[in-house]
């Protein structure tokens, strides 16, 4: 339970240092961070794999680059969802599932 919190604590902090990078992406505070951190949470265990399954083909013809436009979309979904996040284009929710994901990676691997 202890790990739970601690990675949805960093995954909260962590939308908003990619809000305060990218432009087109708007978290309002923590309390919404918090949330777009849950919503994400579930839309990745959830919603993603049902993605990822139905674009396999595309996929697998890209060699895998349209996980990028998966993300994305994920990242733009959850901005529908929670009312204080702002997706205002494609390619700001692109962007920002890009460096939310390498942001994560660099956190888990100093972790």
């Amino acid at each position: 339970m202890l790990e739970f919190a601690v990675q949805w604590v960093i995954s909260a902090a962590l939308l908003l240092v990619m809000s305060s990078l990218v432009r087109d992406v708007e978290v309002e505070g923590w309390g919404t961070a918090f949330v777009g951190a849950l919503v994400l949470a579930l839309a990745n265990a959830f919603v993603r794999p049902l993605l990822i399954l139905f674009t396999l083909p595309l996929t697998l013809l890209t060699l895998g680059l349209f996980l990028l436009v998966v993300n994305a979309m994920v990242l733009w979904l959850v901005g529908a969802l929670v009312p204080g996040i702002r997706v205002k284009s494609f390619w700001g929710a692109f962007v920002g599932s890009l460096l939310l994901s390498l942001l994560n990676f660099a956190v888990y691997a100093i972790l």
